[in-house]
């Protein structure tokens, strides 16, 4: 995500023509880096303590990226970016995941059924409403069905997943279809977790990837500045 980021400073920001960067394949590399970070997200939901804290720190960091970059950096705002969506998901997560566990805790028998169903749906839906941001259901090329243009009204909607003609951003991730995916990580975890997977998962240790793991969000709130201070300074 780093690397991705400051490629991104150096096409964008310093005019480098780095063609490859605007192609299907550099494409491709900014999904992966989205797909596995919101994805990651939702597995690693059920580990944390203190879930609200933990939601409301992320989103009210979101809010903050969103005012500096409208202050600071108007041409390169952020609204509603990823950090927004994934305290949006945390929070909406807090009630879902006391639902499932009370269901599971009353179907034993079928709480593995469960957790496999909550995977596929949640993964049917990301994939169906994909293109829900551009008008249409369906993934990427393939447009299923047409939504209705008076959703795409103001900036309520634009966070929900239906954004309004005039809205710019340089890093957007609506409600949906993004908690879906999300919820796919979360679905996951339970399915790992009843399969008897989850300690192998946990095996080991490498100190400095727990480092970042720990430190996450300051990792992903200074890169950013630090990454334009150092290309400002050797460029």
């Amino acid at each position: 995500m780093i690397l991705y980021h400051m490629m991104w400073d150096l096409v964008y920001l310093f005019g480098f023509p780095i063609e490859w960067y605007r192609t299907a394949a550099g494409y491709v590399w900014q999904q992966s880096i989205c797909w596995t970070f919101i994805l990651l997200s939702g597995f690693c939901f059920p580990f944390g303590q203190r879930k609200l804290r933990r939601g409301l720190l992320v989103f009210f960091s979101g809010l903050l990226v969103m005012a500096v970059t409208n202050i600071f950096m108007p041409e390169d705002r952020v609204v509603f970016g990823v950090l927004t969506l994934l305290g949006s998901c945390m929070l909406l997560m807090i009630p879902l995941d006391r639902l499932v566990q009370r269901w599971c805790a009353r179907q034993q028998a079928s709480s593995f059924s469960m957790e496999l169903t909550g995977l596929v749906v949640s993964m049917l839906f990301f994939l169906s409403f994909r293109n829900i941001n551009m008008g249409y259901g369906g993934f990427e090329s393939l447009r299923t069905f047409a939504i209705p243009q008076t959703l795409y009204r103001d900036l309520f909607t634009t966070y929900l997943g239906f954004p309004y003609p005039e809205f710019f951003s340089t890093d957007y991730f609506s409600l949906m279809p993004w908690f879906f995916l999300f919820s796919t990580g979360y679905f996951l975890h339970g399915v790992v977790k009843k399969q008897g997977c989850l300690p192998l998962l946990l095996k080991g240790s490498f100190r400095p990837i727990e480092w970042l793991g720990r430190h996450s969000i300051w990792i992903y709130l200074l890169h950013q500045p630090v990454l334009m201070l150092v290309l400002r300074l050797l460029l």
